[in-house]
């Protein structure tokens, strides 16, 4: 009988061998299984549900809402203007600056009086900008938002 002709059986492919000696009809992955022949076992011999359940029937919790929520990252004064968004106002703002004397400026007055600068020269740190504290404050509301301190 010639397998190419019609009505001839078609012919079965041989059973697959895997290393591990197990024999079956066809390798991996299985036919799906026919339509409408229903949910198959699950696991533990168990029936998987209906599908035209209605979601939540089977006791799952509501959906719950989710809020993002923004950090900003803590700011670094230094002794130039920062870029941030003012506390007070709630505005973006470049920091206006205003230099105060700190705990330097006052130690390098006191360094130069003892070095001998008695006349007045001492008094020169409270004129050096790069010697005294930087406080922030923004140009819209005038609120202090940061300081620099050099100590």
């Amino acid at each position: 009988m010639n397998p190419s002709a019609p009505g001839a059986p078609a012919a079965q492919p041989p059973p697959y061998t895997e290393s591990t000696g197990i024999h079956s009809s066809a390798p991996y992955p299985y036919p799906y299984p026919a339509p409408g022949a229903g949910p198959g076992p699950t696991m533990k011999g168990q029936q998987a549900p209906p599908y035209g359940m209605q979601p939540g029937a089977m006791g799952a919790p509501p959906p719950v809402a989710v809020q993002a929520v923004y950090v900003q990252a803590p700011l670094v004064f230094h002794d130039r203007p920062v870029q941030m968004n003012c506390p007070a106002c709630q505005k973006t703002i470049l920091t206006r600056l205003s230099h105060t004397s700190g705990a330097l400026t006052w130690l390098a007055c006191g360094g130069l009086f003892l070095v001998g600068c008695v006349v007045g020269c001492c008094l020169i740190p409270f004129c050096v900008d790069a010697l005294q504290d930087v406080d922030h404050y923004c140009p819209s509301c005038n609120a202090l938002v940061g300081t620099y301190r050099r100590l």
